[in-house]
């Protein structure tokens, strides 16, 4: 729908084109940004995300759920379909795990040029702890064939993208859908889930970027095919064009952020800090690897010194470090970033991509020191 602004003057660079010029934001972008709010970085202080500021991403509308109608099906190449009401997950075996959540397209308004979506910043992130069920559980009840290769998750939310009246589905394979770690999820932080976080029940796919993570989920098919639907051929994908078929997006790659020390200028963000003994604080991650190392910089990247990490809530959610700075008079530009267990290592300039998908460049904190 690439509509140009209705500012007098204002460039129309993004009419027909799907990409933004740099600093000029779009009514497209606005109408998703109001939908799909960000976890102010002031919440990494919280070991588990207070629910009320964990990242959001609703692709269509909310759907209404009613209860007493709702039930999850599980079927297609298996030997006893599965169909269970809200209070039958209930009565399953239940897990409670905390999980650190990330929006694929995190980062994406630092991006030059870039794609017409929600413009996230560095806040698309979140820590929950989930309780559910086990999918493994229920894989094993309903006795799954052995020409299955992959699971075909569909949400209750539907709306057009690409051109394509769809509801919100993507899939895993069997490998991974058999993971002990992926939940059935019907509850957030000790409650049960509110309806924009997928009430009643929504998938938790520990390690993943949160496309994988549907929500309002309502049916489970097992198929002997990849699958071909538009979420997981288009939507999601490592491109360099838009006729480039890509790579799959996939696994969380490894991440730091910090809490901006002192207090804000309102509309810059640029930081305002009193000379001294300053403490830096903040989160890292990375999917299902661990995390080494996290090194802050306090000009630009040039230079670097290693930070304290503290230990993890849980395999599957961050790590806490902290640092201490001696802060005198001047401006800099603090950065953080972490290294894997894998050897990677946050780049300090982000790699393009079409989409605008995976971006994990350091963090960049403008500061004034009194």
């Amino acid at each position: 729908m690439n509509q140009k602004s209705e500012v007098p003057g204002a460039p129309i660079y993004a009419q027909g084109s799907g990409f933004a010029e740099e600093d000029n934001f779009y009514k497209e972008e606005l109408l998703l940004a109001w939908r799909n709010r960000a976890m102010p970085l002031e919440g990494l202080r919280y070991p588990i995300t207070p629910t009320g500021l964990h990242f959001l991403n609703v692709h269509f509308d909310i759907p209404e759920v009613d209860i007493a109608k709702w039930s999850l099906t599980l079927d297609g190449l298996v030997s006893h379909p599965i169909k269970m009401t809200l209070d039958d997950i209930l009565r399953r075996p239940a897990v409670t795990t905390a999980v650190t959540m990330e929006c694929a397209g995190n980062g994406r308004a630092f991006l030059s040029p870039r794609r017409i979506s929600v413009p996230w910043l560095n806040e698309a992130i979140g820590t929950a702890e989930w309780t559910g069920t086990p999918l493994r559980g229920l894989l094993q009840e309903a006795g799954v064939n052995d020409k299955v290769s992959d699971l075909i998750f569909t949400g209750l939310d539907q709306g057009i993208q690409g051109e394509q009246l769809q509801y919100y589905q993507r899939s895993l394979s069997i490998t991974d859908s058999s993971r002990d770690e992926v939940l059935l999820a019907y509850s957030m932080n000790g409650a049960p889930l509110q309806p924009q976080h997928g009430y009643p029940l929504r998938l938790v796919v520990p390690g993943w970027y949160g496309m994988a993570s549907v929500k309002w989920l309502n049916r489970i098919e097992l198929v002997s095919e990849p699958f071909t639907g538009y979420q997981q051929l288009q939507a999601y994908r490592y491109r360099q064009s838009g006729d480039d078929p890509g790579e799959p997006v996939s696994l969380i790659k490894v991440r730091a952020l910090m809490v901006p020390p002192g207090i804000p200028e309102l509309m810059t963000r640029t930081r305002l800090v009193k000379a001294g003994t300053v403490k830096l604080i903040g989160r890292a991650w990375a999917g299902r690897l661990g995390i080494t190392r996290v090194e802050i910089s306090q000009d630009r990247g040039s230079s670097w010194a290693e930070a304290d990490i503290h230990e993890a809530t849980s395999p599957f959610a961050w790590r806490a470090w902290s640092s201490t700075w001696e802060a005198t008079p001047g401006k800099y530009t603090l950065c953080v970033r972490a290294f894997d267990t894998a050897g990677n290592v946050q780049p300090v300039s982000q790699p393009w991509n079409y989409q605008g998908m995976g971006n994990n460049m350091v963090q960049r904190v403008d500061v004034i020191v009194e």
